[in-house]
């Protein structure tokens, strides 16, 4: 009698089709969860490096302004931190302030105004931002607070 109580129990091993498509439904639900936060993170990043930008490039303006007792002109723009500018206003004191001029992480060239928009006392630094395009919406400017 042992014996067929022993019998008339079975053991289930593995997993049936039914659950394993379950599963790899919810991983894929996740892992697509995970690349649109991700894709979100990068954003920030690269308008935190913006900024980090703007500081540096600031930076080495304002120790343009103390040479040479102005900021470039906007004609001049930031390649006069690293090539001497040839027309007029000459710097004093010219010296190089940066190795190269640095792109946004867009790929694009910084913009560059004297006197600003908001600030006429003031230089402003613009990425043109993700779309390439000075003047439309995702434009980021140093003299705004973003």
């Amino acid at each position: 009698m042992k014996n067929q109580k022993r019998r008339s129990v079975h053991f289930r091993s593995g997993f049936s089709l039914l659950e394993m498509v379950i599963v790899l439904g919810i991983i894929a639900v996740i892992i697509g969860g995970a690349i649109t936060v991700m894709g979100r993170v990068g954003d920030g990043a690269k308008r935190t490096r913006v900024s980090g930008d703007f500081n540096s490039i600031g930076a080495a303006l304002r120790m343009y302004q103390t040479n040479n007792g102005r900021f470039p002109t906007t004609q001049q723009g930031i390649k006069a931190l690293v090539e001497k500018p040839t027309g007029e206003p000459r710097p004093k004191r010219w010296v190089k302030l940066l190795d190269e001029v640095p792109l946004d992480p867009w790929q694009n060239q910084y913009g560059y105004k004297f006197p600003g928009s908001s600030d006429p006392s003031m230089f402003e630094i613009i990425s043109k931002g993700a779309d390439g395009i000075e003047g439309t919406e995702d434009d980021i400017s140093s003299q705004t607070d973003e």
